[in-house]
């Protein structure tokens, strides 16, 4: 597969249940920056691991919309809106956020990660501009 194929099938999987996934896709020294409302936070394999547990307890699914995937060598860049629903109303799925990260590729596994988020919003037009799928 291609880098852009890998980081694609990445975000295409049930993230809140897939755990299993992580070492399938995530390198072992794998470093993950990310700025988010909250701050700057930088994550190792293990971190993620914690993470990833986290999401399970929370939440039901998650689903990412892609508007973006953009590949360059074995640098991927993607954006996306991410959808999640919860453990106590698995039928009623919400935007949580929406992101743009570049992933750089080692031994065809997600190896860095530079991502910057913030919260989903109401706002018609901004939400068209993560529709517009240009993958």
């Amino acid at each position: 597969m291609s880098a852009k194929e890998i980081v694609k099938s990445f975000y295409d999987s049930n993230l809140a249940n897939g755990l299993d996934l992580i070492p399938e896709y995530i390198h072992p020294d794998c470093q993950l920056h990310w700025n988010s409302s909250s701050g700057y936070n930088v994550m190792d394999y293990d971190g993620l691991v914690r993470f990833f547990k986290g999401i399970k307890a929370s939440y039901h699914s998650l689903r990412t919309q892609i508007s973006h995937l953009l590949e360059d060598e074995n640098f991927v860049t993607i954006r996306y809106t991410m959808f999640a629903s919860t453990i106590e109303d698995p039928d009623n799925e919400q935007p949580l956020a929406n992101f743009i990260s570049i992933w750089e590729l080692k031994d065809n596994k997600l190896y860095k990660r530079y991502e910057i988020s913030q919260m989903a919003d109401d706002n018609l037009e901004s939400y068209k501009s993560f529709s517009e799928i240009k993958v």
